[in-house]
């Protein structure tokens, strides 16, 4: 019941501030739920405003893991254009835990460098357009805690099982501008830290491939006009893991149980009765 009101809570933030905007877009964070030495993970993420993350992470040894990432967007729309490119990489600490060891802990830093290009369109009444530019390179330096479980809980979908495994990653990204233009004229570079919280659900449709939807919001700890939280993370993706631990399936507990029928009676044709 909790982890069904987390998902929804989670939802509704990143719909909630969907429709504001930010010179700076958050990519979908990296959460390859790393188990030992050898496995690798990719992805490809994309969100319904069309920014496409591509992460990738390594287990250089049964707990140090590195992370490489790296997103693009180019929306244009009838008032606004945006374009984004963001690349970032780091490193960290992983473990597994729980009964099974199938519940995972992931701790990584890193740094990344990117930019965007917003562009306003105003349409006057006469048939006029005004443009209003703004063009930003960025450093960007963040951490972030994950916590996956890989439970193997199963989902029946047309005659089909598959495994679902649930986390959340919680990232501080400090961002800050190198430089600014707005109209071509250099304007006062800004800065924030983003507390960028994330849920996503994984699905498996082979061993090695699963369908991750993610959801998750963009919050400012600092009162900024340009470099805000306006962006949120709502996406679809799917995710590749090769070599790794293979998870021990938890015990079902005692609710999820299927309760044992009684013994269906019996006929005896000798006197015509029933035994139970």
């Amino acid at each position: 019941m909790r982890k069904s009101v987390l998902w929804a809570v989670g939802i509704m933030l990143g719909i909630g501030v969907s429709s504001c905007s930010s010179v700076y877009m958050p990519n979908v964070p990296n959460t390859p739920m790393l188990t030992s030495k050898g496995e690798l993970s990719t992805s490809g993420h994309i969100t319904l405003k069309g920014n496409a993350t591509f992460n990738s992470a390594y287990a250089v040894t049964d707990h140090i893991g590195v992370l490489v990432s790296g997103a693009m967007m180019n929306q244009n729309t009838d008032k606004k254009d945006f374009r984004h490119n963001l690349l970032e990489a780091g490193g960290g600490y992983f473990t597994t835990f729980g009964p099974n060891q199938n519940r995972i802990l992931e701790v990584y830093a890193g740094l990344g460098r990117g930019s965007s290009d917003r562009t306003y369109k105003d349409k006057s009444s006469e048939g006029l357009t005004t443009y209003d530019r703004q063009e930003t390179t960025f450093n960007k330096y963040f951490m972030q805690v994950n916590y996956s479980s890989k439970k193997k809980r199963l989902l029946k979908l047309f005659g089909n099982e598959h495994t679902l495994n649930y986390g959340t990653a919680l990232r501080l990204s400090y961002v800050t501008m190198d430089d600014f233009f707005r109209n071509d004229i250099k304007q006062p570079t800004e800065d924030n830290v983003f507390f960028e919280p994330i849920f996503y659900t994984r699905m498996s449709l082979t061993p090695s491939i699963q369908l991750q939807y993610t959801s998750g919001s963009n919050f400012g700890l600092k009162n900024r006009d340009f470099m805000t939280a306006g962006n949120s993370v709502f996406s679809l993706g799917f995710i590749v893991n090769v070599g790794g631990k293979k998870l021990k399936k938890d015990a079902p507990r005692p609710e999820d149980r299927t309760p044992a029928l009684p013994p269906l009676p019996k006929w005896n044709k000798k006197d015509n009765s029933i035994k139970f």
